[in-house]
């Protein structure tokens, strides 16, 4: 003899008990729980007998309540038949997840309303990355604002308070000649000019470094690689750490953006060095490796513990990620305590290249 079959309901009723990534459940007229299956006891922490006969309303935040949604969702339901809506729902304790809900009106054959079916999916994890993509869009947003401001000021005070003290050096030379030629005060007042010489030297070459800091004109005008040779230049002769730089950059055609993020990177990474390594020796490697521009930055300092880069402190790593992302790029470290530091950067030359320019117009 044949098994005779399952009962349609008691088979769809065990179909839907057995779903445990969906809160599928139903409501009767006034929005009260009527049965509860396994994804709906797992998602909001209720078990059956604590919520068989409580309002729906329980599952929403106290605003939502005071602004009466979970009401307003039933109406719209019986008058278009289905609603669906996204928010905040809260569990039994106290938490919160992202929910998808769909509310769909059931009826006898007579048209008459007899509940609710809800379906309810937990777009937590999904609403948390749409978030981290939005925040990554805005760090974006703030770094390219604040990169322009940094032009602005680095622009301004190379041009305007360089010029005004390159002007004052220049007079300050000729009060020296007037009072050279007046024999009786030239003794005294010697020191002084020659100290105020130095002063303004000294200032000079500050103004330049902290304007090339923010924006070397250089990178404008001759390029990343004498930029970056510069910046190395810089870096051994305050820090007495020697430096070894392999760049090979004139077969890629870099962008503005592309120039800019690298010096930056390379900028903080030797700011790294100086104030975490302990290195007395930097190597850093950058050329072109297939369809690809790759970054080496090696020291042979006293490394750090693999946890270390994703500490909430590490700003400096922090900004170089930001700006690898923006680059499309990757990032990868390799360190441990006493073994020295690399940081491996990855771009694809699709996003780092300069666009071919348009042949419209070139008739």
């Amino acid at each position: 003899m044949r098994e005779a079959p399952i009962h349609t309901e008691e088979s769809f009723r065990l179909l839907v008990e057995a779903i445990d990534d969906y809160a599928i459940f139903m409501l009767d007229a006034s929005g009260n729980v009527v049965n509860w299956n396994t994804g709906a006891r797992k998602m909001k922490g209720y078990e059956v007998d604590e919520i068989i006969g409580r309002h729906f309303s329980v599952f929403y935040t106290p605003e939502d309540v005071a602004a009466g949604q979970p009401g307003l969702l039933l109406a719209a339901a019986v008058a278009q038949g289905r609603v669906v809506s996204e928010g905040w729902r809260v569990r039994k304790d106290g938490s919160k997840f992202w929910a998808n809900v769909v509310i769909t009106t059931v009826r006898t054959p007579t048209g008459e309303l007899r509940g609710f079916a809800k379906v309810t999916q937990d777009l937590t994890e999904r609403k948390r990355l749409e978030e981290f993509e939005q925040l990554r869009a805005l760090a974006a947003h703030i770094q390219a604002a604040r990169e322009e401001e940094q032009i602005r000021i680095a622009r301004e005070l190379h041009d305007d308070i360089g010029q005004q003290l390159t002007a004052l050096k220049m007079a300050l030379a000729g009060l020296d000649s007037i009072v050279r030629d007046q024999e009786a005060g030239a003794a005294r007042t010697a020191p002084h000019i020659a100290d105020m010489h130095q002063l303004i030297d000294a200032t000079v070459a500050s103004l330049r470094r902290i304007a090339a800091g923010l924006r070397p004109v250089m990178l404008e005008t001759l390029g990343l690689i004498p930029t970056l040779e510069w910046l190395i230049d810089d870096f051994m002769q305050r820090y007495d750490i020697a430096v070894e730089a392999r760049i090979e950059a004139d077969d890629m055609k870099l962008s503005e953006a592309a120039d800019e993020g690298l010096f930056h990177i390379v900028q903080e990474a030797l700011t790294n060095v100086a104030r975490h390594a302990h290195a007395d020796r930097v190597t850093i490697d950058l050329a072109r490796d297939g369809r690809t521009c790759v970054l080496r930055v090696t020291d042979d300092g006293q490394g750090m513990t693999p946890a270390a880069p994703s500490r909430p402190t590490s700003f400096g790593l922090l900004g170089m990620r930001e700006r690898v992302h923006h680059l499309n790029g990757t990032m990868s470290i390799d360190s441990a305590p006493g073994r020295g530091f690399r940081l491996t950067l990855i771009f694809p030359l699709d996003a780092v290249e300069r666009k071919p320019s348009s042949p419209e117009g070139a008739a």
